[in-house]
């Protein structure tokens, strides 16, 4: 499919813009970048409530933020993880998006502010991930939400987190969860797919990017074999919890995405796969430009909403 117009309208201006890459610039620019890029999104709505918490981490500290689209009543809730290539990316940075989750699926959402590379390579981000989801479970009374009706979701790099906190909680015996919301993730260190090719550049997220990103999550390049690391690497994908996985025509991670979506299914895992052509890597943020990410947003809540709660 073409691309979508108003996608195209969108490069065009980042194109004006004159931004430098990813890659040719350190981790402490790049999260000013992008940063300054939020700032540049729809105006977060409005929610019932909403507060910052400090709660233990591995390391020490770990802040969440907690949104509820209702003050009152026991709510679903959703563990959100913020995209960014395990390197920028912070509450701030997706702040609106979580308001926006909240408020279309009913869910409360706590969104995490995991630990970034490279200060702090793999899987210091993914243990940060896995404490605050097994910390919902435990206080689930306390802020109001429904221990049985937990999901994860995360966009990109954070969709990476999500997948491989549902493999954690697997391997570990907890805590249940009841979906996974997956948009566009980053599910294997390899950057030969052809996607990987067919989009290497031009659609704002290059392939040069990605191996940027994954130079300072990993400590090695062994640790990319790592099914925590790498989810499609995993050999057994059963007994995770069902799944939306949202794919991009034009990015290059469409294929992982998909590919995972097929080892799931494989797995007996139920899982709805949407590739959404026309767009790029990114778009669901983007509902302030793009219809289709506005389509998006309203196909996650649907999909939260119908998530069967855990037995």
């Amino acid at each position: 499919m073409p691309l979508d117009p108003q996608t195209r309208a969108m490069l065009q201006q980042m194109e004006k813009a004159n931004l430098t890459p990813y890659e040719a610039m350190t981790p402490q620019e790049s999260r000013r970048q992008m940063a300054l890029g939020s700032c540049f999104l729809e105006r977060p709505p409005e929610v019932a409530f909403w507060e910052d918490r400090e709660i233990p981490g591995p390391a020490g500290g770990l802040r969440i933020r907690l949104y509820r689209p209702s003050a009152e009543g026991v709510l679903p809730v959703l563990v959100f993880f913020h995209g960014g290539g395990w390197v920028m990316g912070s509450i701030e940075t997706h702040d609106g998006y979580c308001r926006q989750l909240a408020n279309a699926s009913g869910h409360a959402v706590v969104s995490v502010n995991y630990r970034l590379a490279p200060e702090d390579k793999f899987p210091a981000g993914l243990e940060d991930a896995y404490a605050a989801t097994k910390w919902v479970s435990e206080h689930a009374a306390e802020i109001g939400v429904d221990a049985k009706r937990i999901a994860v979701a995360g966009d990109s790099a954070g969709g990476n987190l999500a997948a491989s906190v549902c493999l954690v909680a697997r391997d570990r015996g907890g805590p249940p969860l009841a979906f996974q919301l997956l948009l566009y993730p980053v599910v294997d260190c390899s950057f030969d797919t052809p996607s990987y090719h067919q989009n290497a550049t031009g659609y704002h997220l290059t392939r040069a990017a990605m191996i940027w990103s994954w130079h300072h999550y990993l400590n090695s390049d062994h640790d990319g074999h790592s099914p925590y690391a790498s989810p499609l690497r995993a050999p057994d994908l059963s007994g995770l919890p069902a799944a939306l996985i949202m794919t991009a025509e034009y990015d290059p991670l469409r294929d992982e995405g998909e590919a995972y979506a097929q080892r799931l299914r494989a797995a007996g895992v139920p899982v709805e796969l949407r590739r959404y052509d026309g767009l790029i890597h990114g778009f669901a943020r983007r509902t302030n430009v793009l219809d289709r990410a506005r389509q998006a947003l309203q196909d996650a809540a649907a999909a939260l909403r119908n998530a069967p709660a855990c037995d």
